[in-house]
């Protein structure tokens, strides 16, 4: 019995044995393995042009930090589809540093995506991040395939990695996926992916470390070989209120009482926000996890910067990297 993506699969699906665009996310994590934990950042597709502009400010000012990747995310449903391809395509081109770009399954046909694949192989970008994606719309929403697209991510780890020389990467989820009817099925999920051909995992954004530990630890009972493939954990700090619920939103969690708690305490009884006193404890809570994540282990230190890349610098100035240039986005 063949899957979606066999039966679509022609005999001339590779586009080339070999894609020349700089080392794989695993290689790039060893080569910056060194006194630190290596670090990387993801980015947003911009909506305008004065959004584009600070995209750019962002980008070079990490690029004085030596990020061992880089990521750029990609619209439910593909609302920023041609965005992504070309602000990767430029990442990979006019800069120094390593672009992984973002492919979903959602509201595409394979042969969609197998153009979009190979539109990021003509820029030379050997890196792709798998999703399944979210809904537009709703992100908590039902999922529906596409008449001729794939069902899970699995199948399309196995299409990407047929059509040339990609290091691949595919999403994790420490408290599990919220469509997983438990923890041991979608560390099942998460162990399909990595034998389809996925060489690491990015995890969703979480806020208690015991979450990622957890599972990193199911992961490794499940398949021990599979399973210690890099899972690199994601990080937002939080700089105020609102990115409170942004957070939420990104994760589909509550965040953990006593992080909101601390937040609440910092944000004060007055009319507004302590903004100042709010960031301020946010970058303490992403400086600590981030603490503990080294001293557990993990192999690289992922930050959703929201295209700034202020907070992002204070905590690596916190946990002793040497920031090479003071950012100057907030």
């Amino acid at each position: 019995m063949h899957s979606p993506a066999e039966r679509h699969r022609p005999s001339h699906s590779r586009f080339s044995p070999i894609v020349s665009g700089g080392p794989s996310v695993v290689q790039s994590l060893r080569t910056h393995a060194g006194a630190r934990v290596p670090f990387s950042v993801e980015f947003n597709p911009p909506r305008d042009t004065a959004g584009e502009a600070r995209l750019w400010r962002t980008v070079r000012e990490f690029e004085r930090m030596h990020p061992a990747f880089v990521s750029m995310t990609y619209g439910a449903g593909g609302s920023t589809k041609d965005r992504t391809a070309r602000i990767t395509g430029m990442l990979a081109q006019q800069t120094t540093l390593l672009p992984v770009a973002h492919l979903t399954a959602v509201g595409h046909s394979i042969s969609e995506l197998r153009a979009l694949v190979g539109s990021y192989a003509d820029c030379g970008i050997r890196n792709i991040l798998v999703l399944r994606g979210d809904p537009p719309g709703d992100p908590l929403g039902d999922w529906q395939r596409h008449p001729e697209g794939v069902e899970y991510a699995e199948e399309l780890v196995r299409i990407v990695r047929d059509l040339g020389d990609f290091n691949v990467g595919v999403a994790s989820f420490p408290q599990g996926h919220h469509r997983s009817p438990d923890l041991a099925t979608d560390t099942a999920h998460l162990i399909a992916k990595l034998r389809a051909g996925a060489d690491y995992s990015i995890t969703q954004m979480f806020f208690d470390v015991e979450h990622y530990l957890r599972l990193r630890d199911r992961a490794l009972a499940c398949d021990p070989v599979e399973g210690a493939k890099p899972i690199i954990p994601e990080l937002m700090p939080i700089t105020s209120l609102r990115t409170v619920t942004r957070a939420e939103e990104l994760s589909g969690r509550p965040l953990p009482r006593a992080v909101l708690e601390r937040l609440r305490r910092a944000a004060g009884s007055g009319p507004e926000e302590d903004r100042a006193a709010v960031r301020a404890e946010g970058i303490e809570i992403a400086t600590e996890m981030a603490q503990r994540l080294i001293d557990e282990g993990a192999p690289c230190l992922h930050f959703i910067t929201l295209n700034f890349a202020k907070a992002t610098g204070e905590v690596l100035t916190n946990l002793g990297y040497e920031v090479t240039a003071a950012p100057l986005s907030a």
